[in-house]
């Protein structure tokens, strides 16, 4: 089965083919971080304008170099929700007129589906696993039996933790995107003598705050004499780094001892973060657990990550139908065994 994927829930859009759920031929992403970049932050409508102007260039170049023609297709999958509702409109849009033109089937799957499956076009998970579902717009710990079989076990009550390494980012002037400026200056330093906030860790629940951190670092920049030097923002990244992971690693575990899981799945955009990929690394040597990390392509929003999910509920027999709307709000666990 050879199905063309289309992920516009935010600000990339991505186009990738994929045979069989398993195997990519192409998974293409055009980035808009120079369209945002002067905003500190995504602008909706201008995502949604750029995701007009090159989705379907987009499209005929993940055919190309899949080396697919169209009429070979079996099926479009496309990111119904959540999102940004224009930028996700545009993707669904394509889709539902791409599958009618070609008269193939279209099913659209949730986002965050797409991220904890993603693990599995590399290499075969059993399940069930634990997933961290980690990026600039969630932040949540599911129990996974199977393929549209998820249960909630905690999640963010505020911030998301990309979106908190973001905006951190910005009040220390280090610009957009911020995650990755942030990675990079902890590696480069230490915590110094800089302790912040782990909030909700001593809560017996599995769900996370990451708003009282971001009002720590905020708190500590207005309490200093003059702006950071180089290595003050050093230090300030390394220990708001280290409080985060510390945070995500602890809940994790806790909630996978809880539900007596050894294999944990950590996906999303923040999943490519070198202080995260080290703490799992060493729980998972000293807790005997099995840590999976996808590679960091498949971390990102991408369009191949949906095609696991599409490919398996299209070989059940389901479909969505034309009039398929998009959702910008949309709790995985209330998806059902079908997202669409």
């Amino acid at each position: 089965m050879l199905l063309l994927a289309l992920e516009s829930s935010c600000d990339e859009t991505a186009a990738a083919v994929v045979r069989d759920g398993k195997e990519i031929l192409s998974n293409l992403i055009s980035s808009q971080i120079d369209v945002h970049a002067a905003y500190g932050g995504v602008v909706p409508e201008l995502a949604s304008r750029r995701h007009l102007e090159v989705i379907n260039p987009l499209v005929d170049d993940a055919l190309q170099r899949a080396g697919v023609e169209k009429n070979q297709l079996d099926g479009v999958v496309v990111t119904r929700g959540p999102g940004l509702i224009g930028a996700l409109l545009v993707g669904l849009s394509f889709a539902k007129a791409f599958a009618y033109a070609q008269q193939i089937p279209v099913i659209g799957v949730h986002h965050i589906e797409g991220h904890i499956l993603a693990i599995q076009l590399e290499k075969q998970v059993e399940y069930p696993f634990l997933a961290l579902a980690v990026s600039g717009g969630h932040t949540h710990l599911f129990r996974v039996d199977g393929i549209g079989q998820y249960r909630l076990l905690g999640r963010t009550v505020d911030d998301a933790a990309g979106e908190a390494f973001d905006k951190v980012a910005k009040m220390l002037g280090l610009g957009y995107p911020g995650g990755p400026i942030i990675d990079k200056l902890a590696q480069e330093s230490d915590d110094g003598d800089i302790v912040f906030p782990r909030p909700l860790l001593k809560k017996d629940n599995y769900d996370f705050s990451f708003s009282g951190m971001k009002t720590a670092v905020l708190n500590y920049l207005n309490k200093l004499d003059a702006e950071p030097d180089k290595e003050q923002l050093g230090q300030i990244s390394s220990a708001f780094q280290t409080a985060t992971v510390d945070v995500l690693t602890k809940k994790a575990l806790r909630a996978a001892e809880a539900e007596g899981l050894t294999r944990i799945v950590v996906a999303g955009g923040v999943a490519c973060n070198s202080g995260l990929r080290k703490r799992f690394a060493e729980l998972a040597e000293t807790e005997r657990l099995d840590v999976f990390f996808p590679s960091p392509i498949l971390c990102a929003d991408n369009a191949a990550m949906l095609a696991v999910a599409g490919h398996h509920y299209l070989q059940q027999g389901h479909r969505s139908n034309l009039d398929l709307n998009a959702v910008s709000s949309w709790p995985l666990e209330q998806a059902g065994i079908f997202s669409g």
